[in-house]
C-alpha cells in the first residue's frame, strides 16, 4: 500500500457490540464498546491477527488458561448499549462515557469524554499517517497527536520523574544489575499501559487510560521526539504482535488505576506472613558454610528481637561452583535440606526460595530436558544457547504443556514436599536475542521474540498452580523479578537489583509508585541498595524508615565489599531499626486491610498523592511523598544529613502527626521534624482509623491483639472505618469466612461518639479494643456497642480501653 493512497474503511458488519470495518486493500479494523467507560480498537494491516490469544485481559479474573484467552473473546464485560451514526466519510460510537469518532478515509480515531456536562476532546490519533498500513516496515505504530502540558503518569516500573512527558521508554525485559534510578531504561517489567491528565484552557484535569495489549518489545515516545512534519505528537511502536488498543475513561487517575486492574486480573490476596519483615542476602547461600550463616540470621534476629516472617533463600543454595541450577540443592552446603527448612519453620519463618527459568548447559538435567523439547530451540531442535549467569544455558518454554507439568513437578517435589510453601521466581526476563529461536507456541510454533514477557506470565502462573494443587486450603505466596501486565493475578514483586544510593532511594519512590499506578502495586525495594558499596548507616536507616511502609518489606544485597544489609549492619542505629521493624508489625492489621481492597476492589496500595487528590496542583509536581493507603501520608527523606522534612499537605481539612499528635491544616507547607534518631515523618488524615497490633511483638512471637488510632475531626464531622480479619492464611476467605471491625465516628464542638461492631460470618473474637485519641482533645468519649473499662495518657495520645 502507497503512503499517497490510505485506505479507506466501510463499516462491513455489525454483531452486538463488536464492529468490523474492511478496506480495498484487505486491511480490517474492529471495534468493540466493552464497556461504557471502556472501547478497544484493534488494527490489522494485513487483515488478520499477528498473535490470536492474550494473555493480559482478564476482567475481574484471578486466572487464565495457560494458552491464554481468545482475543475476539468478549466475557466478561458489560457489552452496554450505545448509540452509532454514519456517514459516508465517518462512524461515531457513543455511550454514556465515550465516544469515538472514526474518520474512515485514512481511519483516524478521535476520542471524547463527558466534563462538566460537556463532550470534550481527550485523545487523538495525529492527522498524518497515525497507523502502518504497510508503508514503512513489519512494526507497529500508533501516533497520537500531544498538546503541549499533558501530562502523562505509568508505563509500569520506569527510571526518572513521575511525569513521563518529554521521555522515551523502551519496554524490553533485562536484568539490569545496578541500574540508576534516574536514567537507565530499560528494566524488568513490561506494562504498556499510562494515563493522560489533560491541561488546556477547557479540559484541565480530563483524564484517560491508554493500554496496548502487546507482550512484543516495545517502546514510548512521550513527545521527545519532534518532526516538523507531523505536528505534536506522541506514539508508541511494537516489533511485533498487533495494534490493540484499550481506551478507558474515568473521572480522575484513581478511576481509570482501578479499571485498569480490573481488565487485567484480580491482584492475588497472599497470606498475612507476606507482608512482615522478609530477610535477605546472597552472601549467606553463597558462602561454604551456607546453612551455618542461615542459622546465625536466626540467631541474630533473636538477640536484637527482631520479628521476620520469612527469608528469600537466595540461589546459592543450588550452586555447583560458581554456577547456579534451578532444583539443585547443594549437599555440601545443605546436607539436610528438609532438617534446614524445618530449622526455620520451628522459629516461624517461611522460606521463600529462589528458582529460575534456564538451566545452564552443564545443568545435571540438561540433557533431560532437551531430549523431551523443554527449552526454547533453534530451527534444528538444538537449544537455543543464551547468556545466563556465568555460561551458557537455554531458557525452558513455558508455552510448551510438558513444560508446564515438569515444572510444576519439580516445585513440588523440591521445594514444597519439603516444607516450602512459596516460590521466589527470578532471572525470568527472557534474555532471547536470536532471531531463530523458536517456541512451542502451545502448539503453534514462533519466533520466541515475539513475545518474551509471555514466559514469565507463564511461568509464575505454573508455581502459583503448583502452589496451590500441593496445598488447596493455603492462599499461596509468590514473588517475581521479571513480570507484564496481569503480574499481579499472581505475584508480589520488587524493582530489581538496584543500586546503592541515594538516588536510587528518592527515584525508587516514584518507581514504585508508578508500577502502582499501573495496577501493580504490591510491591517494594531492596531497601539499603543491592548493588554497589556497603550502605552507610544514615542511608541504611532512612531507607528502612521509608521501606516499613512498602507492602514488600525486604532488606536485600550484594555489596561489592561482601558485607551484608542486616538490620544489625551498624551498631549505632541497630536501635532504630528495631523500633521501626516492630513499628512494620504495629501496621500489619493497616496492610492487610489494604491488600484486602486491592484485591476486592483494585485499589492500590501505595499511590501518589495525585491518586486521591487529583485537584491538588501541587500533588502534580515532583515530590517524594507517598501515600499508603487514602489515609496515610509518608514523606521519606532522601537526602543526607536532613533533621527536617518539608512536606505539603494535601487537599482540604486537616492532617495530624502521627508521633506528635499535633494538627495542621490542609493546602500548605510545613517543615516536620526528620531527626536521624527519630521517627520517620507520617502523617494521617483527619477523619481516619487506623487499624493497629496493640500486641506483644517479639522475634520468638507476634501477639495478635486489634486497636485503632484515632484521628477525629478537630470540629464537626463524621467518619466510618473498617479492618478485615481472617485467619490469615486459608482460602476460607473466599466463602464468606471473614469479619471485619467497624468503627463509626462522630465528633462536634464538645463532644466525641465511638460506636463500635464486630462483624462477618467469621466476625472477631477478641473481646476488648483499645482505642487510641490525641491527649490533647479535650472532647469526652462517649462509646456505644461496647464498654469503656480505662483510660490512660501515653505522651501525645490518651488510651481508652473498651470491653465487649
Amino acid at each position: 500500500m502507497r503512503l499517497d493512497h490510505p485506505p479507506v474503511f466501510a463499516l462491513q458488519s455489525q454483531q452486538g457490540n463488536h464492529l468490523v470495518l474492511t478496506s480495498p486493500g484487505g486491511a480490517i479494523a474492529h471495534v468493540w464498546v466493552l464497556e461504557e467507560d471502556i472501547l478497544r480498537v484493534l488494527v490489522l494491516p494485513q487483515g488478520q491477527l499477528q498473535m490470536p490469544r492474550t494473555w493480559t485481559v482478564a476482567p475481574g479474573l484471578e486466572d487464565l488458561p495457560p494458552e491464554g484467552r481468545d482475543r475476539f473473546d468478549t466475557s466478561g464485560f458489560a457489552l452496554p448499549p450505545f448509540t452509532l451514526v454514519q456517514s459516508d466519510q465517518q462512524l461515531c460510537i457513543t455511550t454514556a462515557a465515550v465516544r469515538l469518532t472514526i474518520t474512515l478515509a485514512g481511519f483516524f480515531c478521535q476520542w471524547e469524554s463527558q466534563h462538566h456536562g460537556a463532550w470534550v476532546a481527550t485523545a487523538a490519533d495525529r492527522s498524518t499517517q497515525s497507523y502502518n498500513f504497510g508503508w514503512w516496515d513489519d512494526k507497529v505504530y500508533h501516533y497520537l497527536q500531544r498538546d503541549r502540558g499533558e501530562q502523562y503518569f505509568g508505563l509500569g516500573e520506569r527510571a526518572g520523574d513521575a511525569n513521563r512527558a518529554g521521555q522515551r521508554y523502551r519496554m524490553c525485559n533485562l536484568d539490569p544489575m545496578g541500574y540508576n534510578a534516574r536514567s537507565t531504561d530499560p528494566l524488568y517489567k513490561h506494562i504498556p499501559f499510562y494515563i493522560t491528565r489533560k491541561a488546556g484552557e477547557k479540559d484541565a484535569g480530563l483524564c484517560f487510560g491508554l493500554f496496548y495489549d502487546t507482550l512484543s518489545d516495545c517502546s514510548f515516545d512521550m513527545g521527545r521526539e519532534m518532526d516538523n512534519y507531523h505536528g505534536h505528537y506522541r506514539y508508541f511502536v511494537a516489533d511485533h504482535g498487533d495494534l490493540d488498543l484499550y481506551y478507558i475513561a474515568g473521572s480522575d487517575p484513581a478511576a481509570i488505576t482501578r479499571r485498569y486492574t480490573w481488565l487485567t486480573g484480580r491482584p492475588i490476596f497472599p497470606p498475612r506472613y507476606a507482608l512482615g519483615y522478609s530477610g535477605s542476602t546472597m552472601r549467606y547461600t553463597d558462602a561454604p558454610n551456607a546453612q551455618e550463616r542461615m542459622g546465625e540470621f536466626l540467631a541474630r534476629c533473636a538477640e536484637h528481637d527482631i520479628p521476620c516472617d520469612s527469608f528469600h533463600l537466595s540461589s546459592g543454595y543450588t550452586s555447583i561452583g560458581a554456577g547456579r541450577y534451578v532444583f539443585h540443592w547443594n549437599r555440601d552446603k545443605f546436607p539436610d535440606p528438609a532438617a534446614f527448612v524445618q530449622s526455620y519453620l520451628d522459629r516461624g519463618v517461611r522460606l521463600v526460595p529462589n528458582i529460575k527459568p534456564a538451566l545452564l548447559a552443564d545443568h545435571p538435567r540438561f540433557a533431560e530436558a532437551a531430549q523431551a523439547g523443554l527449552l526454547v530451540n533453534d530451527p534444528d531442535g538444538q537449544p537455543t544457547a543464551v547468556q545466563f549467569w556465568d555460561g551458557t544455558g537455554a531458557y525452558l518454554d513455558f508455552t510448551n504443556p510438558a513444560t508446564i507439568a515438569w515444572w510444576k513437578k519439580q516445585v513440588t517435589e523440591q521445594l514444597l514436599q519439603l516444607g516450602i510453601p512459596t516460590t521466589w521466581n527470578d532471572n525470568n526476563e527472557y534474555e532471547i536475542w536470536s532471531d531463530q529461536a523458536r517456541v512451542h507456541g502451545f502448539g503453534s510454533p514462533r519466533a520466541a521474540r515475539e513475545a518474551r514477557p509471555l514466559q514469565t506470565l507463564l511461568m509464575v502462573q505454573a508455581s502459583h498452580a503448583a502452589q496451590t494443587a500441593f496445598a488447596p486450603t493455603e492462599r499461596p505466596f509468590l514473588v517475581s523479578r521479571s513480570g507484564a501486565a496481569g503480574m499481579q493475578r499472581y505475584v508480589q514483586t520488587w524493582s530489581g537489583d538496584n543500586y546503592t544510593a541515594w538516588d536510587t532511594l528518592k527515584y525508587n519512590i516514584r518507581m514504585g509508585l508508578g508500577l502502582a499506578m499501573s495496577g501493580v502495586s504490591n510491591t517494594g525495594h531492596d531497601i539499603g541498595g543491592f548493588s554497589g558499596p556497603a550502605p552507610g548507616p544514615e542511608l541504611l536507616l532512612r531507607w528502612v524508615q521509608h521501606g516499613i511502609f512498602l507492602p514488600r518489606f525486604s532488606i536485600h544485597s550484594w555489596n561489592d565489599d561482601q558485607t551484608v544489609n542486616e538490620p544489625w549492619m551498624h551498631p549505632e542505629v541497630t536501635p532504630q531499626i528495631r523500633a521501626l521493624v516492630h513499628f512494620r508489625y504495629r501496621l500489619m492489621p493497616y496492610f492487610y486491610d489494604l491488600v484486602w481492597h486491592y484485591h476486592r476492589s483494585f485499589a492500590p496500595i501505595i499511590r501518589p498523592t495525585y491518586y486521591d487528590f487529583p485537584e491538588d496542583a501541587q500533588c502534580l509536581e515532583e515530590n517524594d511523598d507517598m501515600l499508603l493507603g487514602a489515609h496515610l501520608l509518608a514523606a521519606a527523606v532522601v537526602a543526607p544529613g536532613q533533621t527536617e522534612r518539608r512536606v505539603w499537605l494535601p487537599g482540604t481539612g486537616a492532617w495530624v502527626c502521627w508521633h506528635s499528635a499535633a494538627y495542621f491544616a490542609a493546602g500548605q507547607w510545613i517543615n516536620l521534624p526528620a531527626a536521624l534518631d527519630g521517627p520517620p515523618p507520617l502523617l494521617a488524615q483527619a477523619g481516619c482509623a487506623i487499624p493497629l497490633n496493640v500486641g506483644e511483638i517479639h522475634f520468638d512471637g507476634v501477639q495478635d491483639l486489634r486497636g485503632f488510632q484515632v484521628f477525629p475531626h478537630p470540629g464537626v464531622g463524621q467518619f466510618e472505618a473498617t479492618c478485615f480479619e481472617d485467619d490469615g492464611h486459608t482460602q476460607a476467605c473466599r466463602d464468606g469466612g471473614y469479619g471485619q471491625w467497624r468503627l463509626q465516628v462522630s465528633s462536634s464542638a464538645d463532644s466525641l461518639h465511638i460506636t463500635v461492631a464486630r462483624e462477618g460470618q467469621q466476625s472477631p473474637t477478641q473481646d476488648r479494643l483499645l482505642l487510641r485519641l490525641p491527649a490533647a482533645d479535650p472532647r469526652p468519649l462517649q462509646c456505644a456497642g461496647a464498654t469503656v473499662a480505662s483510660q490512660t495518657v501515653d505522651g501525645a495520645w490518651r488510651e481508652v480501653l473498651v470491653v465487649f
